[in-house]
């Protein structure tokens, strides 16, 4: 064939995926945004978190990814924040030089039964954090992000069969479907690309703080695979998206839920 399939990449170094990136991971304090550092470290990049009051635990993530011989800078603020957002992308520029990966992870979940319940002000800051703030984190980021660049939403399983008790939640998570998949249509003349992850039910700080005791004792058993899934269970499809072994992916979801079928 002329020309001849590429079937090795001529750059590819194991372990080394992202050698010399630098990403921005907000929510990157525990769960799967700690998860998701870790793993860029893991394969080369300097990383940058955004997180929002919780100091301990963003120090933890940062001596972790230090741990692998990387750089971690840490910035405490709320992402539904636009001039927050700027100026993080602006610290992040400063202290790297670049940015190669942005991964909007950041969220915030208010259970509750009854639709009548939900009110003006949890609505809109969930959407603030889950959905603003994407907007926000991109906007800042395009004119830094260079061709071959990577942004990736975190959604959720809740986006394509609903949950009844978690209304707004799931509400932003679609919209972080839709957004993905516009998104990438608008930069792929840049050479941009847009994808998502959409976890399943997932071990995280976020599970025991919102969830009732009897609620969190079974999380996740009604998966196929009978169990929650771990954070570091999650970080590999992040890892993929983000590094050249994706490069002909842009628009799609990937879906690590423990084996629900979504059709999405």
């Amino acid at each position: 064939m002329t020309p001849k399939p590429h079937a090795q990449r001529a750059d590819g170094h194991a372990g080394a995926r992202l050698d010399r990136r630098v990403a921005l991971v907000t929510g990157g304090d525990s769960g799967i945004g700690r998860a998701v550092a870790i793993a860029f470290a893991r394969e080369g990049a300097n990383v940058a978190i955004v997180y929002l009051d919780e100091h301990d635990d963003a120090r933890e993530t940062v001596r972790l990814v230090e741990g692998h011989g990387r750089e971690c800078l840490a910035i405490a603020g709320d992402v539904g924040n636009e001039t927050f957002c700027g100026a993080v992308v602006g610290q992040v520029v400063q202290r790297f030089g670049r940015l190669d990966v942005l991964v909007n992870n950041a969220a915030e979940q208010h259970p509750q039964d009854d639709l009548s319940r939900i009110s003006a002000e949890q609505l809109e800051r969930t959407f603030r954090t889950n959905v603003f703030g994407a907007f926000f984190m991109c906007k800042a980021a395009l004119p830094h992000l260079p061709a071959g660049a990577s942004i990736i939403n975190t959604t959720s399983v809740t986006a394509y069969r609903g949950s009844g008790h978690l209304l707004d939640y799931a509400s932003t998570k679609g919209a972080l479907v839709a957004f993905t998949r516009s998104l990438s249509q608008a930069l792929s003349d840049r050479r941009i690309r847009v994808n998502a992850v959409a976890p399943g039910p997932i071990w995280t700080p976020l599970i025991a703080s919102t969830f009732p005791p009897e609620e969190v004792q079974t999380f996740g058993s009604d998966t196929p695979l009978g169990r929650a899934g771990e954070p570091d269970e999650v970080a590999p499809s992040f890892v993929f998206l983000a590094s050249e072994d994706a490069s002909y992916m842009t628009g799609q979801v990937l879906h690590p839920n423990g084996g629900e079928i979504v059709n999405g």
